[in-house]
């Protein structure tokens, strides 16, 4: 198995006992090597404190990586934090930016929160079309 296989295998506990431990340990050596799916993979383990402390600081840093690399969740990701303003200065510019970008993509999540800023006029004039 390569090191993203392992690293689901260890998150989900298919065919071996669930270790978030482990499962951070494949995720990053998978996103050093620049998989953006491990990359996103390891924001999202820190955003939710999965076999590690909750680090936003370090949630962003994975998925501004991912984000990068075209992955339309991280991008997604991104947005919400600095929509929320979770671990950055709020920016309701850059959340447009990234929504912009993953609703581009088809991610239908990221749709749904830029379709909320123009219904809303948040970062964009109102435009209820």
């Amino acid at each position: 198995m390569g090191k993203m296989e392992w690293a689901i295998a260890y998150t989900s506990g298919q065919g071996i006992q669930k270790d978030y431990g482990e499962a951070l340990t494949w995720f990053r050596k998978s996103a050093d090597q620049g998989n953006a799916h491990a990359q996103y993979s390891l924001g999202m383990t820190y955003e939710n404190g999965l076999g590690v402390e909750k680090d936003y600081a370090e949630a962003i840093k994975w998925y501004r990586k991912s984000a990068e690399e075209g992955n339309a969740d991280a991008q997604l990701a991104l947005g919400r934090f600095y929509a929320s303003g979770r671990g950055v200065e709020k920016d309701v510019n850059a959340s447009i930016i990234w929504y912009r970008k993953a609703a581009e993509q088809g991610n239908a999540d990221a749709q749904v929160f830029l379709g909320g800023c123009y219904a809303k006029g948040q970062g964009v004039e109102q435009d209820f079309k």
